[in-house]
């Protein structure tokens, strides 16, 4: 006999049983009571257990994250000390930095805070935070503002560092690439400058970079992918590739560059 035939014989025999007055009308009603309590009980727990599973979920959610105030350089210094920097200045680019010294000055010391100065007797620059500035990172962008001027950068083009966070500067020698010397060594710089810095002017405009070419070093200005273009195109007019295929490698690049932008 299976339980479900057993549960109906089972009833019957308690029906019966009813119609037959065996059963004691009291204990009927002790049984239905005891019933009703026991499900309010169920209740009750079934209650308890859904809010102890709200408190779960409200104790599992993430907490709140707080909020400081942003610290100026001059609070955040460590030992009450201004923090300061020194570029030196090569001796081929002191004239360039009277020249410019105005338009250095400027972005460094009106939207940086910073105090600039040029120590004579060491030929450097040197820069110091004060009580008016902002940022603890305007330290560090002046220094780099500065050290590109004095690899060869406009000061228009080097103050791209100080408003832009994804800019860099790269520096390789020509002789990094391929090992020349003598006439080899100044053909493959002209071979990059081109005639009248035509082939330069190619690759800043198509790869959107800056290019400064030192004697047998290279300085460029930009962002990482972009520099990335600039090197391979330089690097292949060093390895001897003919300018006109790297024209069209360029050609290419900036096509797809401006479809990107």
């Amino acid at each position: 006999m299976t339980a479900a035939e057993y549960d109906d014989v089972a009833m019957e025999i308690d029906e019966s049983k009813l119609h037959n007055h065996t059963i004691d009308p009291s204990t009927l009603t002790s049984r239905i009571l005891q019933s009703q309590s026991i499900q309010q009980e169920d209740a009750a727990d079934n209650d308890k257990n859904n809010s102890e599973d709200d408190e779960n979920m409200e104790d599992s959610s993430p907490p709140e994250q707080p909020t400081f105030q942003m610290l100026s350089a001059h609070a955040s210094r460590v030992g009450g000390k201004a923090e300061y920097r020194r570029i030196r200045c090569p001796a081929h680019r002191y004239t360039p930095l009277r020249e410019n010294w105005e338009q250095l000055l400027t972005p460094l010391v009106e939207y940086l805070k910073l105090q600039v100065r040029f120590n004579t007797r060491t030929r450097s620059v040197e820069i110091k935070t004060s009580k008016h500035t902002l940022e603890a990172s305007s330290l560090q962008k002046g220094a780099d503002f500065i050290a590109a001027f004095m690899l060869g950068f406009e000061p228009q083009d080097a103050v791209a560092l100080l408003r832009l966070d994804d800019l860099y500067i790269e520096s390789f020698q020509v002789t990094d690439v391929k090992t020349l010397r003598g006439d080899h060594l100044s053909r493959a710089i002209g071979r990059v400058a081109g005639q009248g810095g035509k082939t330069r002017f190619a690759i800043e405009n198509a790869t959107r970079t800056r290019i400064v070419i030192a004697d047998s070093r290279i300085h460029m200005l930009g962002s990482y992918g972009n520099i990335r273009l600039a090197r391979n195109a330089i690097c292949d007019l060093i390895l001897g590739a003919p300018p006109g295929k790297v024209y069209n490698n360029m050609r290419n690049v900036a096509k797809r560059m401006n479809e990107r932008y």
